[in-house]
Parts: C-alpha cells; sequence; structure tokens
C-alpha cells in the first residue's frame, strides 16, 4: 500500500514538474527521504523516475516539434561524463551535508528562475548556441545530478535564462538533457548497491505518466511566464520547508 501512495505521489509531482521540464527527482527525494527512504536509496529511485519522466517528456516535444535538439547536445554530452563522478562522491558525504546541499540547490534554482529575467523585452530571446556557456553548464549539471539525485534541471532551466533563452524552449531542452544525466547518474548508484527494485519500477512507471501528461498540458496551455514563476514558487517552498526540517 505504501508503495502505491508513493507512486501516485510520483504521479502528480512529474505532471506538475514537466510544466518546466525539470524533473520531479528534486521533489520526490526529500519527500521519499521524510517518509523513511534512507537518501541513499531516494536518490536512485530519483534519478531513475526522472530519465523516464522526462523521456516521456521529450516524445511530447518532439512530436509537437518543440525540441532545439542543438541547444541540448552539449550540455547531454558534459552531464553524462560527471554525473557518475557526483554519485560516486556523495557517498562520502555525511547524510546532513547533502541536505544542507540540497537546501542550497533549491533556493538558487528557485530564485534564479523567479526574479531574473533573461531578457528586456519578452520577445528579444537569444538565438545562438554559445558551446562553451553550454559545456559548462551541462558539466555543473552533471555534478548536481549525480550528488543529489535531482537530475539538475534546476540547475541548467535557471543558468539558460540567466543566458537569454525563451524559458518554454528551456522547458523543453531541460526535458531533453535531464533523462541522459539521470541515467548516468542512477547506473553510478546502482553499481554501488544503492537500488531497491520493487520502490523503483512502479514509481517510474507512474512518473513516465504523469510527465508525459504535464508536458503536454504546459505546450498547449501555459505561457513562458506562467511557466517559470510557477516552477520557482514550487522550488522555493521546497527549500524553505526543508530548511525548517534541517534545523
Amino acid at each position: 500500500m505504501e508503495t502505491i501512495w508513493i507512486a501516485l505521489l510520483s504521479f502528480i509531482l512529474s505532471f506538475l514538474f514537466a510544466l518546466g521540464g525539470v524533473g520531479s527527482a528534486v521533489a520526490l527525494v526529500p519527500v521519499l527521504h521524510w517518509l523513511g527512504i534512507p537518501l541513499n536509496e531516494a536518490k536512485p529511485t530519483g534519478l531513475f523516475v526522472n530519465t523516464v519522466s522526462l523521456i516521456g517528456a521529450s516524445i511530447s516535444n518532439i512530436k509537437n516539434r518543440k525540441l532545439d535538439f542543438s541547444m541540448g547536445i552539449p550540455i547531454i554530452l558534459a552531464s553524462v561524463f560527471v554525473a557518475p563522478l557526483g554519485a560516486y562522491v556523495s557517498t562520502f558525504l555525511p547524510e546532513k551535508t547533502v541536505l544542507g546541499l540540497f537546501v542550497l540547490f533549491l533556493l538558487f534554482s528557485g530564485n534564479m528562475m523567479f526574479f531574473f529575467k533573461g531578457s528586456k523585452y519578452a520577445d528579444q530571446y537569444r538565438s545562438d548556441r554559445p558551446i562553451p556557456a553550454m559545456l559548462g553548464i551541462g558539466a555543473l549539471a552533471g555534478m548536481v545530478s549525480g550528488m543529489l539525485g535531482v537530475g539538475g534541471g534546476g540547475i541548467v532551466s535557471p543558468l539558460m535564462i540567466m543566458l537569454g533563452f525563451n524559458p518554454k524552449k528551456i522547458a523543453a531542452v531541460t526535458a531533453f538533457v535531464v533523462p541522459f544525466s539521470s541515467l548516468t547518474g542512477f547506473i553510478a548508484y546502482w553499481s554501488m548497491g544503492h537500488f531497491n527494485p520493487a520502490l523503483v519500477l512502479p514509481v517510474g512507471g507512474a512518473a513516465c505518466a504523469g510527465g508525459y501528461l504535464g508536458t503536454h498540458f504546459m505546450q498547449t496551455r501555459l505561457s513562458p511566464a506562467t511557466v517559470k514563476r510557477f516552477l520557482a514558487l514550487v522550488i522555493l517552498g521546497l527549500g524553505i520547508k526543508m530548511l525548517f526540517r534541517l534545523f
């Protein structure tokens, strides 16, 4: 019964976070930990959820011609190599340190997405492809993905917004990038023995359905500004809640 409730929670969170292309692990990992699941078991579960939920999201984006492959490939290439390193490093850190890093990550991501304006005028988003910057974003996202089990979308989205790209296009690119860094991070945790298939498989199936439906809703109903503000508020709220629980 507990697994059924967690799967339902995964579906709801995957639907909500697919609206911004970030992946629900950013919320699911701390929630699983609050429910008593060990952190090093919650993190690979979150990474697996990100992988399957945002694969569904990317399928929807590809079908609707919303995905810019040239923007996503450099970020993917950097993130997939760094994510396993982040997973390995995190297993040597005290749990409270990892949770503290999680809080900082959430507060940074939420503030960047809520307060930073990537363009002075709504229709003047940049269209170039700064490869070195994208590689750097991918490497940072991969490290965060592996260490915290969140996929790195909360790094990719705000930094791409800071560079001046369209938030709605970023949501589609992030949904494409995150499964790759999540999968390599998940494999790293699995190889170290942190894997519970009885939890991961039903939760992952529910997340896939939620991610697909959430992305479809975002692309057909919401504006870029709405996507960015909604996601920022959710992330900030979660970060503040974790901060109070940590201390």
